[in-house]
């Protein structure tokens, strides 16, 4: 019986550690899992810890526009801002997308807020092309700000 909850107790340890761990981007990564990815990471922004969609959110980040937003404190505070903490914790997302080429999507993402409210942002994805461990690796370089369409009856 020991053995058991000790086996319990180190899967349920493993388990929530390996949760815990961030996507990190990849080659393989099409542009619309990379946004998908962030928009899920951002619904539940606080699993399985305080801010972890933020930080995954953060990871995808191209390096261009890290320069404009980082560190990962002061994009945290970008991201409580009136015109990003919509994103958080919101209850859906539609993505329709709007262009895409060899190095760049671009997609409209509708989202319903949590206070009921819809929003649109047009979110740029492209690819890195300078030579480093990111090359080749799809990653946001900009979200519009929010445009409000109205309330959810």
């Amino acid at each position: 019986m020991k053995i058991l909850v000790k086996l319990i107790l180190f899967f349920c340890i493993f388990t929530q550690a390996a949760s815990a761990e961030l996507v990190k981007p990849q080659a393989k990564l099409k542009p619309i899992e990379v946004l998908t990815i962030q928009l899920k990471s951002l619904k539940n922004n606080n699993m399985p810890y305080k801010d972890a969609g933020i930080e995954q959110t953060w990871e995808f980040a191209h390096p261009t526009n890290k320069r404009i937003t980082g560190p990962l404190d002061k994009f945290k505070q970008m991201i409580y801002s009136e015109s990003y903490e919509i994103l958080i914790d919101h209850e859906s997302s539609e993505i329709t997308v709007l262009q895409e080429t060899d190095n760049l999507s671009i997609y409209k993402v509708i989202i319903t807020s949590k206070s009921k409210r819809k929003y649109f942002y047009i979110w740029q994805v492209e690819k890195v092309l300078i030579d480093g461990n990111l090359k080749n690796c799809w990653m946001t370089t900009s979200v519009s700000n929010p445009n409000y369409i109205g309330e959810i009856i």
